[in-house]
């Protein structure tokens, strides 16, 4: 049995009969447990929803988890090892989302899209202080630091210059690429605008300090929410010493209602979509797919992270 475990849109539903067959994938909601379908699972395809030590063992006859993106961190891989299950992501697929995503939070801050749209709603697109507008900017002109350069950034990066930024970069080593390696330091203290491309991982969990930033920079986290200290975050943008913020993760998700990032005029926040993109979901339940072929044919599977 392969199930998939997500809250699937229509047009999701029908990709993944398109892709698989009809009827060949289980469908069970994000929000209701596995327990019913448990001893029967042999693929489990994961979006977002944990899956917990507990769960693999309850499931003897899983065979593989697939997840539908990049970031394996919801997932318990040594439990996963220990019980012989194998876990596979897919690199890349949704990078063209994420990278148009980042570039949309980027603008949205420094244009204060949603400021301007709010008030143009209710009838008051002319009437607010003119000295709103002193706040508002371009990406032209500024230096963005790319904190990880991996598919994703290496989209985003030749966007970016071609709109006129200077374009640096920080990662596990320099690349030979036409932008600037910096150390993460350096990128914090000096880049006008950071966006984040890293997975989150022990060394990594809150390795972003929004007060290492320079003063007045622009936060955009499509990566993961963990990897920066969310009360300094909320301390940043409150105290002026931050800009603004795009992000489209959270320590905590769904973000619950009352979290101090919700009333922060210079925050623009998204549900954890950067990747779910029509296009994304083709191209990786092909990948899954295919992961599900060469499973029942004992294949070497693509993208194995264990």
């Amino acid at each position: 049995m392969i199930v998939l475990h997500a809250r699937p849109s229509p047009g999701f539903r029908e990709a993944v009969d398109a892709i698989f067959g009809p009827g060949v994938v289980v469908h069970v909601d994000e929000a209701a447990p596995l327990d019913a379908v448990a001893p029967d699972i042999t693929a489990l395809l994961h979006v977002l929803t944990p899956v917990t030590p507990d769960f693999i063992t309850s499931a003897p006859k899983l065979k593989l988890i697939q997840k539908l993106g990049v970031g394996v961190n919801t997932i318990a891989l040594d439990s996963a090892q220990s019980h012989g299950v194998a876990v596979c992501n897919m690199p890349g697929a949704n990078s063209q989302a994420v990278a148009e995503m980042a570039l949309s939070l980027m603008m949205a801050v420094l244009r204060r899209t949603c400021f301007f749209d709010a008030r143009t709603r209710s009838g008051e697109g002319w009437t607010a202080d003119p000295s709103e507008l002193d706040s508002v900017g371009e990406i032209g002109g500024r230096t963005v630091g790319l904190v990880g350069f991996g598919n994703s950034a290496q989209l985003l990066a030749p966007v970016l210059a071609a709109l006129g930024a200077k374009v640096v970069y920080t990662a596990r080593g320099a690349r030979d690429v036409p932008y600037e390696y910096w150390p993460l330091d350096r990128l914090l203290a000096e880049s006008d605008i950071v966006s984040l491309h890293i997975p989150l991982t022990d060394d990594t969990r809150a390795s972003i300090d929004p007060f290492a930033m320079k003063k007045g920079a622009v936060l955009v986290n499509t990566a993961r929410g963990e990897l920066v200290d969310e009360a300094k975050l909320v301390e940043a943008l409150t105290s002026g010493h931050l800009r603004g913020a795009g992000l489209d993760v959270f320590a905590e998700e769904p973000l619950p209602r009352g979290n101090p990032l919700l009333g922060l005029p210079n925050a623009v926040l998204a549900p954890h979509i950067a990747w779910l993109t029509p296009e994304t979901l083709v191209r990786s339940l092909t990948v899954a797919q295919e992961n599900c072929r060469r499973l029942a044919a004992g294949e070497a599977l693509l993208h194995q992270v264990v």
